[in-house]
């Protein structure tokens, strides 16, 4: 593969919270291993949000100090810019290479990625023809085209191709209809070298995932006459006695304000940490991982419900820290999984009996487990296929 000039575009300098900063930094690097010149540019209206103070407002010296740490570290120093489009002056306010060297990039790159389909058009980003879409979260645009949406369709239009992380869309098994639009599966790529480590957790660590509580409403949406929710709660509620029926304490980084809800939690074996720190320290949320058994979790109603077949980027980065993983059923067995390592369930007795398998040869398991993530989801083969298919 020639080495091509490579532009990420997203959202963590907007919203540094660390979930969002590694599915990002996982691109860049991955793109960089690859051999490509890569930059990394925020040209955004979106106000940002510091998870330190919890704050959104216009201030942009966090979210400068965050991409200004970023780049030293892995390597895409002095080719990185932030663009608040909601300034009156933004080409004052860029952080990072100017916005008429942004210009200019647009215009140069062989391919701009949209990561999280996060990038709002404006003029001097339309000036390129190669701006791939790539989908985090199946299911809503699909439903939104079905719906005649014109706004939604005017967007996808735009980009050179369409990626999305529902690897079963447009198969039989997804309801939506797509409308002549193609889409094409992709992955979350994930650098293992970042996350692999030959030790195993210390003596009583559970299983644990991470998790924002209360998300409904932000990507809700009806389709014919039933609602399909972005939000994980209700199915952890769902599942809330799985610690119980197989024996074994789970434990979640998250931030549940309702006290019933708490108390359903406790009773159940569950214990409950809050996330912030985890969210605002990148490094934190590493070492929270590595120092897990595992990670059990579940999956947006959405996703479940249309059988998408989309995998959480998380979750690749508790495989690819070689701890075993139990997560909700989407349809992605279809393409991998339930063969070591990494289990699928939609009942109580699935999760049961995942639990049981791993406990049976635990170090067999994470063995297996980083040996999947190398597989599916490494970095390296993800993108290169991902540029492949778009023709770049």
């Amino acid at each position: 593969m020639s080495r091509k000039k490579i532009i990420v575009m997203g959202f963590m300098g907007n919203c540094p919270i660390a979930g969002v900063i590694w599915q990002h930094i996982h691109y860049i690097v991955g793109l960089q291993e690859l051999g490509h010149e890569v930059y990394y540019i925020e040209d955004s209206a979106r106000i940002p949000y510091n998870p330190v103070t919890f704050q959104t407002d216009g201030d942009t010296t966090y979210a400068g100090e965050v991409l200004d740490a970023l780049a030293k570290r892995y390597g895409f120093d002095g080719r990185w810019s932030f663009c608040p489009r909601y300034q009156n002056d933004p080409a004052a306010g860029t952080l990072g290479l100017s916005l008429a060297r942004i210009r200019e990039l647009y215009r140069e790159a062989d391919a701009i990625l949209n990561v999280c389909g996060s990038q709002e058009f404006n003029e001097d980003l339309l000036q390129s023809e190669r701006i791939l879409y790539v989908e985090s979260d199946p299911g809503v645009e699909q439903i939104k085209v079905d719906q005649g949406n014109q706004g939604t369709l005017d967007y996808l239009n735009r980009h050179h191709a369409l990626f999305t992380f529902g690897e079963n869309i447009g198969a039989p098994e997804f309801p939506v209809p797509l409308h002549g639009l193609k889409w094409l599966p992709t992955r979350q790529p994930v650098v293992t070298s970042l996350w692999h480590t030959e030790g195993y957790p210390a003596e009583g660590a559970v299983f644990t995932s991470i998790a924002n509580w209360s998300t409904s409403g932000k990507k809700d949406i009806q389709w014919k006459g039933e609602n399909y929710l972005w939000s994980k709660s209700l199915e952890f509620i769902k599942f809330s006695p799985a610690p119980v029926a197989s024996g074994e304490s789970f434990q979640l980084a998250t931030d549940i304000k309702n006290e019933e809800e708490r108390e359903l939690f406790l009773s159940q074996d569950w214990s409950l940490v809050l996330p912030h720190l985890l969210s605002s320290d990148y490094d934190s949320y590493v070492r929270y991982i590595q120092a897990s058994k595992g990670e059990f979790t579940v999956a947006k109603d959405q996703y479940v419900r249309l059988n998408a077949g989309w995998f959480s980027d998380r979750t690749a980065c508790y495989l690819a820290s070689g701890r075993p993983a139990i997560t909700q059923e989407t349809g992605f067995t279809k393409h991998y999984g339930n063969t070591g390592g990494l289990f699928a369930y939609s009942t109580i007795a699935e999760i049961v009996e995942a639990v049981r398998e791993i406990n049976s040869d635990y170090k067999k398991h994470c063995r297996l487990a980083y040996e999947l993530a190398c597989e599916v989801f490494e970095a390296r083969k993800v993108l290169a296929s991902l540029l492949d298919r778009a023709g770049i």
